[in-house]
């Protein structure tokens, strides 16, 4: 039924294609336009658990005392050899370098508490008064911050602002900028470079390889157009989520990751069906109504997998994981809608000239005789089409020879494997969880230089302590809680009061030694037993932290069971076999905990940290799961191209042999070549300066590499060798 009326469609596109496709073009190319200001609307929030105490804590503090804005900048000054910062010229220019930033910028700096103000003699010096440090305060919370930093940054960069004076900049001090604002503007720079470079270098790169691919400008450039339109369509899909939504920036990378590269895919797969299918013979209309009935019924059985996969993010309450299914499932089911429309229009629009400029053809009319044999030359359409059949029937012996080799003994391929994979998932017993912080920043980030060594040179501070918010307590059941949470261990120094008493809420703050051992302080400070009456919660940016992981690891679970069951139901809707769609998902779960045995062994234990320029600690904590989502639905995605194959075979009557064998022989390019392209795109991020986004990216190389080759192409085979009768 949805055969027929998807060939419908595809008649109709092809009667239409001029219309189609222009009306596609100018919706995208409004959706660019309406989107271009994307980047200045994303958010740097949304990495918390809303419903944990520590956010309620936090919220709390904030609204009765205002944000605690010590950590937002943190200027370290350095005297030059020989002087100290009690040098007259220098403590003289720096005092006129901060009046001037309060001055100039009193809309955008809340407070500015330095060494040089006199209040801070004593600790806001290091032992041998070369180093010496100013708090910046900012207006504003999120965004709003982090515009406000990126306003005043140069100026304070420059250690003279408003203007120059003696002693300062060359020669003078020199300047450090830490502190939260700068980590964070840190990253979100990384990411934006990334989406650039994924745009704009990505692009041209999978353009190249898909001429290998297909041998021609025409049928190379289609997909390339098709992710093009993805890129700009998502571009206006995701500015009119921020009017709704916050959109965190991570979100936005993430989303152009995997929908231009599902695009470029879907897009693939399209192509090589509309060129099987006039080289068998039909025409062009035919071609095109074929194309979407086959390649479009996959393609959007492929995003609805991948839509639900991501949307399975919705159970957490996380703002970065809600904007990313947002944002995706919208992403990815325009790139199917382009795929069975647009796409097919340009494919009616092209018809035979599909070929044109084909390497393979212009190869072959080299070696043809002329003259005398001219009149017997073929026709440029069929001429071509022999030639891909040539090529194409070379490659697909390749593969239904693998597909032999794996039915032929299935136990013993399945068995080695299967233990290879499994063994890949030992190191994943080894995987830490962490926060944002400076060390996802690549070694010589002038914010992260900046940061460890104002940690190293002022151990008694921290950019981000813990805190307590008690509500309701006396000022002796205040000094008794005081005195109980002093003996926290890990502690920088004992628990001082961030501000006096108010409204009845008080707000104690301690650094940590190791935030790595935040869970033993945390479980401390809150077994501290309560007075009547009182209520104490522990907040701060540790625990902020480290109950968004607990939260995340206890839904991981749930979230199991969810794409579990929702893969296995649109496998089965897909192919009437729950045999199949058991067996689908078992794959799909055994690729990814393979890859995530790989992403452990790599970035927590540290192999290779070198040649791939990060330093080895925790994985993000929200990127886990998003990890765990997209390759999962990925690694499904697969499955559906491959078992869509084979079931055309069985329909038409093949024994299941023959029908395994026709799958693999007739996909095995296919998707060996739609995942070297998403290689290609996810490689772009892998030269990420941000190690957060080189977990997504080696991950999805890892997974795409043992999806496309072992599982596919040899495990597969083997299993339904087995299985299928």
């Amino acid at each position: 039924m949805i055969d027929r009326q998807l060939s419908r469609w595809g008649r109709f596109v092809h009667r239409h294609r001029y219309l189609v496709c222009g009306v596609f073009l100018l919706a995208v190319a409004v959706s660019g336009l309406y989107g271009r200001d994307l980047g200045s609307r994303l958010t740097q929030g949304g990495w918390f658990d809303d419903d944990s105490q520590s956010v309620a804590a936090s919220k709390l503090a904030d609204d009765t005392f205002g944000r605690d804005t010590d950590a937002d900048v943190i200027v370290v000054y350095t005297a030059a050899a020989g002087g100290t910062v009690d040098d007259p010229p220098v403590r003289d220019a720096v005092t006129a370098s901060l009046a001037g930033l309060r001055a100039r910028y009193p809309d955008r700096i809340q407070k500015i508490d330095s060494y040089f103000d006199g209040s801070m003699m004593g600790r806001f010096a290091d032992a041998t008064r070369t180093h010496a440090f100013a708090s910046i305060g900012l207006r504003g919370a999120d965004t709003a911050s982090v515009n406000n930093y990126l306003a005043i940054e140069t100026a304070l960069r420059s250690g003279c602002a408003p203007t120059p004076a003696p002693g300062c900049g060359p020669g003078g001090v020199t300047v450090q900028l830490a502190g939260l604002q700068p980590v964070v503007e840190g990253i979100n720079t990384g990411m934006q470079r990334d989406i650039h470079r994924a745009e704009v270098i990505a692009l041209p790169l999978v353009a190249i390889l898909l001429y290998f691919v297909f041998g021609g400008l025409v049928a190379a450039a289609l997909p390339v157009v098709v992710g093009g339109m993805t890129i700009l369509g998502s571009q206006g899909i995701m500015r009119a989520l921020t009017t709704v939504i916050d959109v965190n920036v991570f979100a936005s990378a993430v989303v152009t990751l995997v929908s231009l590269g599902l695009a470029i895919d879907y897009g693939l797969f399209a192509v090589t069906r509309f060129r099987e299918e006039l080289a068998a013979g039909r025409s062009v209309e035919e071609a095109t109504a074929a194309t979407v009935a086959t390649a479009g019924r996959t393609v959007l059985f492929s995003a609805a997998i991948i839509a639900v996969s991501l949307g399975a993010l919705f159970i957490y309450p996380n703002g970065v994981l809600r904007s990313v299914p947002c944002g995706g499932i919208s992403s990815v089911l325009l790139a199917a809608v382009l795929s069975v429309t647009a796409l097919p229009a340009m494919l009616s629009i092209a018809g035979h000239r599909i070929d044109l400029l084909n390497w393979r053809t212009l190869r072959a009319r080299r070696r043809e005789p002329v003259a005398a044999h001219s009149h017997s030359v073929p026709p440029a359409a069929v001429r071509s089409a022999a030639v891909r059949s040539d090529a194409d029937s070379r490659e697909q012996r390749f593969f239904a020879g693998l597909a032999e080799f794996a039915m032929r003994r299935p136990a013993l391929v399945i068995a080695p494997v299967v233990l290879g994979l499994l063994l890949l998932l030992i190191p994943f017993r080894h995987i830490e969880f962490g926060g944002l912080s400076e060390r996802y920043l690549a070694a010589g980030n002038p914010a992260r230089v900046a940061q460890e060594q104002f940690d190293a040179l002022f151990p008694g501070f921290r950019t981000e302590p813990l805190k307590l918010v008690v509500v309701g307590a006396n000022s002796q059941q205040l000094s008794d809680i005081r005195f109980q949470a002093d003996f926290t261990p890990g502690l920088t120094g004992r628990f001082e009061a961030a501000a006096a008493t108010k409204d009845g809420v008080n707000v104690l703050s301690a650094g940590l030694v190791d935030d790595r051992a935040a869970d033993t302080a945390i479980a401390t400070l809150r077994a501290i037993p309560s007075p009547p009456g009182v209520s104490i919660m522990v907040a701060g940016v540790p625990a902020l932290e480290r109950d968004s992981i607990h939260r995340l690891i206890a839904g991981l679970p749930e979230l199991g069971a969810i794409l579990v069951a929702a893969a296995i139901a649109l496998m089965y809707a897909a192919f009437r076999s729950l045999v199949l769609a058991i067996k689908a998902v078992l794959l799909s779960a055994l690729s990814l905990a393979a890859t995530l045995g790989v992403l452990t062994w790599i970035f927590v234990e540290g192999h290779g940290a070198g040649l791939l320029n990060f330093t080895p600690g925790p994985l993000m904590f929200a990127v886990l799961v998003l990890i765990v989502t997209v390759l999962f639905g990925l690694s499904t995605d697969y499955e559906v191209f491959l078992q869509s194959r084979m079931a055309e075979a069985r329909a038409a009557g093949a024994e299941p042999a023959a029908a395994i064998r026709f799958g693999v022989a007739h996909t095995g390019r296919v998707i060996t070549s739609a995942a070297a392209i998403l290689i290609v795109v996810t490689g772009a991020f892998g030269f990420s300066d941000l190690v957060l986004m080189k977990y997504i990216a080696y991950g999805m190389i890892a997974a795409l590499v043992l999806d496309a080759t072992v599982i596919r192409l040899l495990l597969t085979p083997a299993i339904l060798k087995l299985v299928w009768r």
